[in-house]
């Protein structure tokens, strides 16, 4: 693992990097509010990418003191996406991962930060996945998102799925919505978490392999 620091949007922001050997993809984390690059939920999905030869990027999109100031920027979609979009730039230069298919894996607030950021970047991100997460507050970006989307939600989480199936009729890319039986929001049940990352792990080896 490689630890990068990423100047993006104003900010200096830890992350860790893994490019397996024979890498074709790199897939970008962008975590949920109160989350951070050291999620173990996402930690997980990322060593089952890395197990088919995907490179990984878990960073923070919050400084410290971002993270802990009170009324912060934690649900500022419009500012996680943009430091999204400035690592996507980065990624796209940095001698490690430079000519990957580059494709993007957002949680809860975090999915809507990675839809804005590839209707941003459509020309670099080739797949979304997101886990649990609100794709209704990319608001107008989602129907501008050209890459193929994968969203992830769990049985048990009823109100999120809701918000999903209506994002999924905004969005004018390729897209499923797949429902993981037996989930929380947080997939903390047996087995759930390990679905995510095979469904996760699919949908990026179909999109970013040559």
């Amino acid at each position: 693992m490689t630890q990068l620091v990423m100047d993006t949007a104003g900010a200096h922001l830890d992350a860790d990097v893994v490019v397996p050997d024979g890498a074709y993809g790199v897939v970008l984390f962008a975590h949920g509010s109160g989350s951070s690059r050291h999620s173990p939920r996402n930690r997980a999905v990322a060593a089952e990418l890395n197990r088919r030869g995907l490179a990984t990027v878990l960073m923070d999109l919050l400084t410290a003191e971002e993270d802990h100031e009170d009324g912060g920027p934690r649900f500022d979609i419009g500012l996680l996406a943009e430091r999204l979009v400035g690592t996507i730039d980065r990624l796209t230069t940095e001698p490690s991962t430079a000519g990957l298919s580059l494709g993007l894996f957002g949680a809860s607030t975090g999915g809507a930060a990675a839809l804005v950021a590839a209707a941003t970047r459509p020309e670099a991100v080739r797949a979304v996945v997101s886990r649990g997460g609100r794709p209704d507050l990319a608001g107008a970006a989602l129907a501008q998102v050209q890459a193929p989307t994968l969203l992830i939600v769990g049985e048990r989480d009823p109100m999120v799925a809701d918000l999903n199936e209506r994002a999924r009729n905004v969005l004018t890319a390729p897209s499923e919505l797949r429902i993981v039986p037996g989930a929380s929001h947080l997939f903390d049940e047996p087995g759930t978490l390990e679905e995510v990352a095979v469904q996760a792990a699919d949908w990026f080896t179909g999109a970013l392999r040559p």
